[in-house]
């Protein structure tokens, strides 16, 4: 046994290196934190006198402490992501006024209105129907909401030709049915 006593002292120097090292890592992590705890109050203070707050920024948070010598375990009193039970009213105030704001701005706005391109085709009922005429009467129906556009006629055969005319039609006030009933 006298050789595994030998390796012994050399783990545990190797331990108390890296203990130490930890130690000193630790220690400089902790300094970091403080002086990132410094700069986000200076930040919030900034913001605060900005933002045109009533209250002194003073008054708001203290200033940060400089942190009394402790037990290396006592790490649960740092909270590292900065979580607020308490609500700050000013701020609900001011996204009220902004919601607000929103809401009356998106109000003035025109609602959007759906609308539907149709080319419709119209066939004539024998060759001898007179397709000018049959555009005419196709024209004189009019409605709110009804837009004739261009038309022209197709020819489908043996001299036979159809009629293609374009309509916009808006969606909530004219329906294809409305249209193929006046037609016909």
């Amino acid at each position: 046994m006298p050789g595994g006593s030998g390796g012994a002292p050399a783990d545990n120097s190797q331990v108390m290196n890296r203990v130490s090292s930890l130690e000193k890592e630790n220690k400089d992590l902790k300094k970091v934190v403080e002086d990132m705890k410094s700069l986000v109050q200076k930040l919030e203070n900034r913001v605060t006198k900005l933002e045109g707050g009533s209250s002194a920024p003073a008054a708001q948070a203290p200033a940060p402490k400089k942190p009394a010598p402790a037990d290396d375990d006592d790490d649960d009193d740092i909270d590292l992501f900065g979580s607020d039970d308490e609500v700050d009213e000013e701020a609900e105030k001011i996204r009220q006024e902004r919601l607000a704001a929103y809401e009356a701005k998106k109000s003035k706005k025109p609602a959007l209105i759906a609308k539907s391109s149709l080319l419709l085709d119209v066939k004539p009922w024998d060759d001898e129907t007179d397709m000018k005429k049959m555009e005419q009467e196709v024209r004189k129906i009019t409605a709110d909401g009804l837009l004739w556009g261009q038309a022209k006629l197709v020819p489908i055969g043996y001299g036979i030709k159809k009629l293609q005319i374009n309509c916009v039609i808006e969606d909530d006030k004219i329906s294809t049915d409305f249209l193929e009933e006046e037609i016909t």
